[in-house]
């Protein structure tokens, strides 16, 4: 028995909140970027920790099973085992960060971009897969090769122009055009995947294991969507990566001249000779 597979149960609903989630990690996670472009050692980590985690986890994670909750099959419910979905989030923050480090660090040299594009497209392909595969169904699943392939290049692709995106865009309303471009991407790759499945409810239906959408998924995402966008009002009430260096300078400024006037009532200038003429006079007035 073939299913009635739909993709949008509750109509633009879960596609359109989707892609507004998967624009505001990619916001947060580009201007998270741009200030640990502007910082150094350890703190220049920690930025772009917090980038993988809004790109990994809100832009893609989240955007992934809020669009799932569109996501039904007549005949069977669907369940997700907790483990596996779990597992989806930390491999999405995990190759996400990874290929922040390799760019951030590799100097922007184009071979790092491309690696770090190839590793975190194909990662965010995985994540995808194996959060279908956390579904739990009635059923028997089956893939598209041809169309699982076109989602993976455009992961590939869509990772690529992301990381160039976190070298390049700095300014606010750049940031928000590039996340609105990251946001197509993500849902676009997601949507290809999704179509590349072909469900198959067993003739008898059986019990199905695993926890139920509404008391699993939704709690979670809830509580990953509110710290990102407690982290986006903090990031945005922040210091941009151009008053950080318009900052430096004026401390440099205050730097310099507080040693030269040091300089100066240490060694104050010896006293200017006076002309011959002008002391020649001088002299004819003391006689």
């Amino acid at each position: 028995m073939t299913s009635a597979v739909n993709h949008f149960t509750y109509g633009l609903l879960t596609p359109g909140l989707a892609y507004v989630m998967s624009c505001i990690g990619s916001m947060l996670g580009l201007r998270l970027t741009a200030q640990a472009h502007a910082s150094r050692g350890g703190s220049r980590v920690r930025w772009l920790l917090g980038a993988a985690v809004s790109i990994g986890g809100t832009g893609i994670w989240v955007m992934h099973f809020i669009a799932m909750m569109g996501f039904e099959v007549e005949g069977t419910q669907i369940k997700y085992d907790v483990w596996l979905t779990a597992a989806s989030a930390v491999v999405a923050i995990v190759v996400v960060g990874t290929g922040l480090l390799l760019v951030s660090y590799g100097g922007g040299r184009v071979l790092a971009l491309l690696g770090g594009g190839l590793l975190t497209g194909l990662g965010v392909a995985s994540m995808h897969y194996l959060g279908m595969y956390a579904m739990n169904m009635s059923a028997h699943v089956s893939y598209d090769r041809i169309t699982v392939a076109a989602s993976v290049v455009i992961a590939v692709v869509a990772a690529t122009v992301a990381l160039w995106f976190t070298l390049r865009v700095k300014k606010p309303i750049w940031i928000t055009l590039a996340a609105l471009v990251m946001g197509v991407a993500v849902s676009g790759m997601h949507y290809t995947g999704i179509y590349a499945m072909h469900v198959t409810v067993d003739p008898e239906p059986g019990v199905v294991a695993g926890a139920d959408a509404l008391d699993f998924l939704v709690p979670l995402m809830t509580v990953i969507s509110l710290i990102t966008l407690t982290m986006l009002l903090m990031v945005i009430l922040s210091p941009s990566e151009e008053e950080l260096h318009e900052d430096a300078e004026l401390v440099a400024k205050l730097e310099l001249r507080r040693r030269a006037t040091q300089q100066q009532l240490t060694y104050p200038a010896p006293p200017v000779p006076m002309p011959q003429q002008r002391r020649q006079a001088m002299q004819g007035r003391r006689r």
